[in-house]
This record gives C-alpha cells, structure tokens and sequence, in this order.
C-alpha cells in the first residue's frame, strides 16, 4: 500500500479566506491576502505561494504542474475568473479579469496583464509591462505608472479585505435559504 505525505496548507495572519474558497495541498498564503468566493488553489502536483497583501478575486483557479509551481509576490491582484497555472508573478501586479497565465510563464515587477489576455507558456516579461491580446504580448515595457496603478489596486483590495474580515456584509448562502428543521 502507497503512503502519502498529507501537504498542510500554511496561512499567514490577518488574511480573509472566503467559506467558499478552497486550498489544496502545498499551498502557502502570506499575511494580509485576501482570497474571495469560488477561488481553488490546488497545489497538489508542485506548490502555490501567494505574497503578502495580494488579493484573488472570485472564481480564481490556480494550479500548478510537475516542473512548475505557482509563485505570486507582494501585492499581486488577480482578477475575477482568472487562471494561473504554473507561473511566476513578480511584485505588484495585476492580471486582470479572464485573463490567462500558462506554465513558465515570468511576469516582471509592477506589469499588467490585461483582462482576457492569454498569456502562453514559457512567456517572459521585462518589469513594469502592459501585456495584452492573443496570444499575449508586451505593448508597452518600464513604464511605471502600470506599477503605480497595481500598488493602488493592491491597497484598495487591502481596505476590502479588513472590511471583509470585520463582517461588514452579509454573506446569505443559497443552501441556507432553504433548510428545513
């Protein structure tokens, strides 16, 4: 009979992790991330690590393969219904909305991917870059002000993710409202 090593998720403090997200595996959340609904970082075939102050927003799905993990810095905000799959992400990034990060994949510090991107595998970027299309390429490259605007991204999503943690909104779940006792 094959034994299996059972992989800990490991979290840091202060985070917020949505009732119905889920963490598989090798997986490594730093402090202050905020991961919303429908997320599921499955690191069961290498690891996931997520930097701190990042946000991934609802219906995320990272994962990872056998040669390549999936490593996020500080303050990388992932759009709604992205998919990173065996990438690494510098600092200070978005990838917007849809948008698709392949394995291999390099980001530089303080790039944009934009929303509906596909960004192929073994795709490496210089740092502060616009990166758009399909396939996805470099528009623009050392422009600071795509960094700017993640670092502001990244802190608006930090004041979220307190409001979230604080209980500020009423979460009502579809199978709650139909309980019987």
């Amino acid at each position: 009979m094959m034994r299996y090593h059972v992989m800990p998720v490991k979290i840091g403090k202060d985070c917020f992790i949505a009732d119905t997200a889920v963490l598989i595996g090798d997986v490594e959340i730093k402090d202050r991330v905020a991961i919303f609904d429908g997320v599921v970082l499955r690191g069961d075939l290498n690891s996931i690590s997520v930097g701190e102050g990042s946000n991934i927003q609802d219906n995320v799905t990272f994962h990872t393969e056998i040669n390549h993990a999936t490593v996020l810095g500080k303050n990388v905000s992932v759009g709604h219904n992205a998919v990173v799959h065996g990438a690494h992400l510098g600092d200070n990034i978005i990838v917007g909305m849809g948008a698709i990060v392949m394995n291999g994949s390099d980001i530089g510090t303080g790039s944009v991917i934009a929303a509906g991107t596909v960004v192929t595998e073994n795709f490496i970027s210089g740092q502060r870059s616009l990166i758009a299309g399909v396939p996805g390429k470099v528009k623009r490259t050392d422009d600071a002000s795509l960094e700017a605007y993640a670092i502001g991204n990244a802190q608006s999503y930090d004041t979220l993710r307190l409001r979230h943690i604080a209980g500020l909104f009423q979460r009502v779940c579809g199978k709650d409202l139909y309980k019987t006792d």
